[in-house]
């Protein structure tokens, strides 16, 4: 595993999202509390930015449809989507976000739901 840098901390406001790029993957950052959560930053069911998503309660929300996401999870809380998103770990060191990225980890085609 790799740790690659995502965000300033500063950066992910409480109960936000950014979107970055870790390892040529697109991630969604968000925080709820005191915890930031990093998920592949596209919704199942859609091919949207869960990053331009509302976090609350430790979940996402995809604003096109109104998917629900367990931050921590990834799990999916509400419909449309049927699928659960990817999730990586992260740690924060020096106000700075990482995101663990699993050796051999690629961006998801977008050919593929």
């Amino acid at each position: 595993m790799s740790w690659v840098r995502g965000a300033a901390l500063d950066d992910i406001e409480e109960g936000g999202a950014v979107a970055a790029t870790c390892a040529g993957v697109p991630v969604c950052l968000a925080r709820s509390g005191d915890q930031v959560y990093a998920l592949i930053d596209r919704c199942s069911h859609q091919d949207v930015p869960l990053s331009a998503g509302e976090v609350e309660d430790g979940a996402i929300e995809c604003y096109l449809h109104g998917s629900r996401f367990d931050l921590a999870t990834g799990k999916v809380l509400g419909p449309p989507a049927v699928k659960d998103v990817r999730t990586f770990p992260v740690r924060t060191e020096a106000g700075q976000v990482y995101v663990g990225m699993p050796h051999g980890t690629a961006a998801p085609r977008k050919d593929v739901p």
